[in-house]
């Protein structure tokens, strides 16, 4: 009797991606493959930090009961020549995208691989932190899952229009996990915001003309006619009265942005930042 899951009318059978490692790989060659079939929405389903035979048994009976075709990256010779054995006994078609490279090498040079799976990421690590500080940094943009601010190396908070979003793309861009929030008259804050250490949360301070002429250019370039709530004097000193209080009544630190190069704004929040990281956390500052 087959395994094999009944899937719903029009489905594609997944792909699975098998790594000992992370599976960033494997998942970044196959769906870049798959990318070249944009109407068929094939699942792709991570099967990563496999480093044990029961590890593929499980991995490969999976596929078999659904139909899916395994690709895989292991380095480790004996799970991989396992993987595809598994593969032939229970009629999964397996994708080996690791074991022909290195065993070409090897046969050119009589070099044996290390067989140590992450090894390339720990190798490029700052570049891979980079990556995911980046990631980070464009999905917690200007509020966003707000849920995930603990984890959150910095956390920005401002009024619209005091430089938040390029601020925290420049601190992400030099490897830090940064989340920001605006500040908005009349809608309360995240409670996450307030259950975090304090130390991590940069309130930005800017002058009221500076802001008021940001938020005149930002209307214009909008199509906007004529002042809105958004630019209107009262409404923009009211929303910086708002932020002052919620700075004080935090005990947050404040950067002041008003006429200050991103650069400058990022280099003093960072020492602020790693000034009160303990000793064992403390990270030079990247630059």
């Amino acid at each position: 009797m087959s395994t094999k899951k009944a899937r719903k009318k029009g489905t594609p059978p997944p792909v699975y991606i098998v790594s000992g490692g992370s599976g960033a790989s494997g998942r970044q060659i196959a769906e870049t493959a798959l990318a070249q079939f944009p109407a068929l929405r094939v699942p792709v389903i991570l099967r990563n930090h496999v480093r044990s035979l029961k590890q593929v048994e499980i991995a490969v009976k999976e596929a078999e009961a659904d139909g899916g075709t395994v690709v895989h990256t292991l380095v480790d010779g004996g799970l991989r020549e396992a993987l595809i054995r598994l593969g032939r006994k229970h009629g999964v078609v397996t994708f080996d995208l690791m074991g022909p490279l290195l065993e070409q090498v090897e046969r050119r040079t009589g070099a044996k691989p290390l067989e140590h799976p992450g090894l390339y990421r720990k190798l490029r690590k700052d570049y891979f932190d980079r990556i995911e500080a980046i990631d980070f940094a464009v999905s917690h943009d200007d509020g966003s899952r707000p849920e995930e601010i603990p984890s959150a190396e910095v956390v920005i908070i401002g009024v619209s229009r005091c430089g938040k979003t390029p601020l925290s793309m420049y601190l992400a861009v030099h490897g830090w996990k940064v989340a920001n929030i605006p500040i908005i008259k009349d809608i309360p804050l995240p409670g996450e915001l307030f259950r975090i250490d304090r130390s991590r949360v940069i309130g930005l301070r800017i002058e009221y003309k500076r802001l008021l002429e940001y938020r005149a250019k930002r209307e214009e370039h909008m199509g906007s006619v004529g002042t809105t709530a958004y630019s209107s004097p009262p409404a923009v000193l009211e929303e910086l009265k708002v932020a002052k209080r919620i700075y004080r009544e935090g005990g947050f630190y404040v950067v002041d942005v008003t006429d200050k190069p991103v650069e400058i704004i990022a280099d003093e929040i960072i020492k602020f930042i790693t000034h009160n990281l303990n000793k064992e956390q403390r990270r030079p500052v990247p630059y």
